[in-house]
């Protein structure tokens, strides 16, 4: 199943559909806040205030310090890293760019909002990206990946391959 996801054409089409969706809301969810302003304190407020709890109280207590300690105070930061972060993770999605990168931060926001409380589409989104993830450079063969990925894979061995001359001649 992996191998499938990770090498098949057909597979490759299917998952570019899918992570142009994803990446369709999340870039849409991030425009909304970078355009129309967008305020995180009251929701971290009230992830602190009602916090997820289970029969034996709080579940995620150290989510609820990590929100109180650092979140909260630094609130201005996340109003920055949040929309941003949405529209870039769309961006990556839609575009094929960087697809893993953008599956995987787009879940550590998702991650994040089902921590603080909010369900929503989020475990969906988990799914996806997961699959995503799995998949590999295949999620993004029908993507700027096809480019990009190959591109940075020379410059990287050609750096390499500069250093390991010099070190050699050092020596």
């Amino acid at each position: 199943m992996i191998e499938l996801l990770r090498k098949n054409n057909v597979v490759a089409g299917v998952l570019a559909i899918i992570r142009i969706y994803l990446g369709y809301m999340w870039f849409t969810a991030g425009l909304g806040k970078v355009t129309g302003g967008f305020d995180a304190t009251g929701f971290l407020q009230g992830a602190v205030a009602n916090p997820v709890a289970g029969p034996d109280g709080v579940v995620y207590g150290w989510y609820v310090d990590f929100l109180q300690v650092f979140a909260i105070p630094n609130a201005d930061l996340f109003n920055i890293l949040v929309p941003w972060g949405e529209v870039l993770v769309g961006l990556g999605l839609m575009l094929g760019c960087f697809t893993t990168a953008a599956a995987f931060f787009g879940m550590v926001m998702n991650f994040s909002f089902l921590l603080a409380g909010t369900v929503s589409h989020n475990p969906t989104d988990i799914l996806i990206g997961t699959v995503i993830l799995v998949a590999g450079a295949n999620a993004g063969k029908f993507g700027l990946d096809r480019y990009v990925l190959p591109y940075l894979r020379t410059v990287i061995a050609r750096r390499r391959e500069q250093k390991e001359g010099k070190e050699t001649v050092e020596v």
